[in-house]
C-alpha cells in the first residue's frame, strides 16, 4: 500500500479520536453514540473485528436507568419517597493512585483475585470462590478503594449501595430497599459494595435500636445466606464492634486495614506528591514521620493543599512542605516535640540546627534527650551482656 494511502488513513484515525472525544467531553451522549454507529458501519471491510466490537458496544449501553443492561436486567431499583437511585456504579472503575496496603490485606485481597480468576479449577475439586468479604478498619485506610481495585483487577463493573438513598423515612421501606438493591445485584457478574455496614446491621442486644431496625439485620442475614457465586459481596465498616454476631459469622472472608505505618506513610507521601516527588529530596520521610498516625485520606488531603498553596504562592514546594512539618510539630506537646526532633536529628534525616527551626526544641534539648537515649541504650545492653550465657 502507498505511503500516502497509509499516513491519510492514520491522520483520519487520529481525527476521528479527536472528535469522539470532543462529542464525549461536551456531554453529548447521543451524538457519541452515533458517531459510534457511523464508525462500526465505516469499518466493517477494513476492520471487521473492531466493526464487531463496536456494534457489541452499543448494544450493550448502559444507560442512567439500566448501568448493567442487558436482555435479562432490570432497572435500578430507586427509592418511592424520593426516587433516587439507591446505588451507585462504575462500569469501569478507575484507580488515581495503586493502593498501599501490609502483606496480609495484600495477600488477602490477591486471594480473592486468584479465586475467581481460576473458578474451573475450585470447581472440579468442588469449592467455590468466596462470595462475601468483609473489610474492617478505620476511616480512611483503603477499604473504599480495595473494592475498586478488586472491580478492576477482575474486570467487573462496581455497584455502591448508597445507604442515603437507602434509609427511607418510613423505616418499613428501609429492609424493602435493601432487599430490593441486594437482588438487583446478585443478577449480574459485579462487584457490590455495602459501605458503612454497620448502619444497617447493628447489634440486635443494642437497647438503643427500635425493632424495625433490629429487624433490618434478619433482612441482611438471608440475603448473605443466599449470595450467588457470580457476584462478589463486599461489606466495609468503620465499627466491627457495633455489628451483630450473626452478620460477622456470615463473612466467608475477613480483611482488616489497619492504620499505616512509617514505611507505607512514606511510600503514600511519594504517590500524593505526585511529580513533586522526583524533587522532594528527604521531605517524603520527613513528613512520614511527622504524619504518624494520619489516614491515608488525611495524608492526600494536607499535601494537595500543600502542592496548591506552592502553585500558587510561587514561593516553591519546599516552603510549604516546611511550613506543614513546623506546624504538625508545632501542634503537639513540648515533650513530643523533643522526642520528634531528637528522632529527626538521630535518624539522619536533619542537622541539630534544621530540626530546631522546625520544632522549636533547642539543640541543648536535642543533645539532652540524644544523651539519655544513648544512655538508656548503654544500660540495657551492660544488663544483657552481664546475664548473657558464657561459653565453656
Amino acid at each position: 500500500m502507498p505511503r500516502r494511502v497509509l499516513m491519510d488513513e492514520s491522520e483520519e484515525t487520529r481525527e476521528e479520536i479527536v472528535h469522539l472525544s470532543r462529542l464525549a467531553l461536551a456531554g453529548r451522549p447521543q451524538d457519541v453514540q452515533l458517531y459510534i454507529r457511523r464508525l462500526a458501519k465505516r469499518y466493517r471491510e477494513l476492520a471487521p473485528e473492531l466493526s464487531t466490537r463496536l456494534t457489541t458496544l452499543l448494544e450493550e449501553l448502559p444507560s442512567r436507568v439500566s448501568p448493567l443492561r442487558s436482555k435479562a436486567m432490570a432497572a435500578v431499583p430507586v427509592d418511592l419517597d424520593s426516587r433516587l437511585q439507591l446505588v451507585r456504579y462504575e462500569a469501569a472503575p478507575y484507580l488515581d493512585v495503586e493502593p498501599i496496603y501490609p502483606e496480609a490485606t495484600r495477600e488477602a485481597l490477591g486471594q480473592v483475585v486468584a479465586e475467581r480468576r481460576n473458578r474451573e479449577r475450585l470447581d472440579s475439586a468442588g469449592l467455590a470462590p468466596t462470595r462475601t468479604v468483609l473489610f474492617t478498619g478505620p476511616p480512611g485506610v483503603g477499604k473504599s478503594l480495595a473494592a475498586r481495585w478488586l472491580a478492576r483487577e477482575l474486570d467487573l463493573p462496581l455497584l455502591v449501595l448508597d445507604l442515603a438513598a437507602v434509609m427511607s423515612s418510613f423505616l418499613g421501606r428501609t429492609g424493602t430497599n435493601v432487599r430490593r438493591i441486594l437482588d438487583y445485584a446478585k443478577g449480574a457478574d459485579c462487584v457490590l459494595l455495602v459501605d458503612e455496614l454497620d448502619a444497617l446491621a447493628k447489634r440486635r442486644d443494642d437497647a438503643t435500636e427500635i425493632g424495625e431496625l433490629k429487624r433490618l439485620v434478619t433482612v441482611l442475614l438471608q440475603e448473605i445466606d443466599d449470595w450467588p457465586v457470580g457476584a462478589l459481596l463486599i461489606a466495609a465498616t468503620n465499627h466491627a464492634g457495633l455489628l451483630d454476631p450473626a452478620v460477622w459469622r456470615r463473612f466467608e472472608m475477613k480483611v482488616e486495614f489497619p492504620m499505616p505505618d512509617e514505611e507505607m506513610a512514606c511510600e503514600a507521601v511519594h504517590q500524593f506528591l505526585g511529580p513533586d516527588a522526583e524533587t522532594a529530596g528527604d521531605w517524603p520521610e520527613l513528613l512520614a514521620y511527622v504524619l504518624k498516625g494520619a489516614s491515608y485520606s488525611d495524608m492526600e488531603l494536607v499535601l494537595r493543599q500543600a502542592r496548591k498553596a506552592a502553585v500558587l504562592s510561587g514561593a516553591g514546594l519546599d516552603a510549604q512542605l516546611e511550613r506543614l512539618v513546623r506546624d504538625r510539630a508545632m501542634s503537639v506537646p513540648h515533650a513530643d516535640r523533643i522526642e520528634l526532633a531528637s528522632h529527626l536529628v538521630g535518624s539522619g534525616l536533619t542537622t541539630q540546627r534544621r530540626a530546631r527551626e522546625l520544632t522549636g526544641v533547642s539543640r541543648d534539648a536535642i543533645r539532652k534527650r540524644a544523651g539519655s537515649s544513648e544512655r538508656t541504650s548503654t544500660r540495657a545492653g551492660d544488663r544483657a551482656w552481664k546475664h548473657a550465657p558464657t561459653s565453656s
